[in-house]
């Protein structure tokens, strides 16, 4: 009795699990997002974080975000930034951007006891990208302080825009 009813049980609910779980093989991630260690927590000139990216479909547009984590020990309110994007078979292309990290009397961004995580939209809006292929970014700081201390990680992210 037990087996007959373990059975039928078993023969609709074996069905409906495999559907979910190919189905979830079916979803698409609608980001890239990269980063890269601040060997030391010290962000030297000459350290300058590269990042590639495939794009294949030109349709669609991103937002695209600058990632910092940093300690609470970081003694600016801002990063500026010297951000370089490359499409397929093009020179890189720098653009100076000020990355806000705190308000008027808090950080800004996600925190964890003294460590906090900010991600801010450096693209003017949501942009697409003309050529399908691999697409190369660099992030380098440009502060007065060299090097600069107590920042984590730096990354890129490219958000689909919904």
């Amino acid at each position: 009795m037990f087996y007959k009813s373990f059975f039928v049980k078993f023969n609709i609910i074996a069905p409906v699990l495999v559907i979910f779980f190919l189905s979830a093989g079916c979803i698409h991630i609608n980001l890239f997002e990269k980063q890269v260690a601040i060997p030391s927590q010290e962000w030297n000139y000459a350290f300058k974080p590269n990042y590639s990216f495939e794009i294949r479909d030109t349709t669609t547009r991103y937002y695209i975000y600058i990632v910092i984590r940093h300690t609470d020990r970081y003694q600016f309110n801002n990063i500026w930034l010297r951000v370089g994007s490359a499409a397929p078979g093009k020179t890189m292309e720098f653009h100076n951007v000020n990355v806000p990290l705190a308000g008027t009397d808090s950080w800004d961004g996600a925190g964890m006891d003294d460590i906090y995580e900010v991600r801010k939209m450096i693209s003017p809006g949501a942009v697409s990208f003309r050529s399908s292929g691999t697409y190369s970014f660099s992030i380098a700081q440009i502060m007065r302080e060299n090097p600069l201390r107590y920042i984590l990680d730096v990354g890129i992210r490219l958000e689909k825009a919904e």
